[in-house]
């Protein structure tokens, strides 16, 4: 891989399950509105930083790479 994960296993499987819960309310709560495909949106991002281990976010702030 070309990038070190940075998130830990019991935060990743919360990202997951707030993303996709993120992506529902948005959709579901705020249909056909700019803040709710917003709202959407950053649900994505949220669960994908979980299925794929790394969040650039947290790198900035300085977390470090896992230790295997």
């Amino acid at each position: 891989m070309f990038y070190k994960k940075n998130v830990p296993g019991a935060e990743r499987a919360v990202r997951v399950v707030a993303g996709a819960m993120m992506v529902g309310a948005g959709l579901y709560w705020l249909p056909g509105q700019a803040l709710g495909y917003l709202v959407a949106a950053m649900g994505v991002m949220a669960a994908m930083t979980g299925f794929i281990g790394y969040c650039p976010m947290c790198s900035i702030a300085g977390r470090k790479a896992l230790q295997k």
